[in-house]
């Protein structure tokens, strides 16, 4: 099961994780992004890689929990 993360300390609020994977991430007033805890489709987490590697600052990551 995989789960995506934001690192706090480095989140800018750049949105771009947002456009990239709107079915998992919302902005929220301030254009900083809130994910909404589910654990990833086994079919999203590619997509949630990729948005994680186009993160400008390096903040989002796709874990893996057991």
């Amino acid at each position: 099961m995989s789960r995506l993360e934001i690192d706090w300390t480095r989140c800018d609020g750049h949105g771009l994780c947002a456009r990239l994977l709107p079915e998992k991430i919302t902005l929220d007033e301030w254009g900083f992004p809130s994910i909404d805890g589910n654990p990833l489709d086994r079919a999203m987490v590619r997509d949630a890689r990729r948005a994680a590697l186009a993160c400008p600052a390096l903040a989002l990551r796709v874990s893996r929990k057991n």
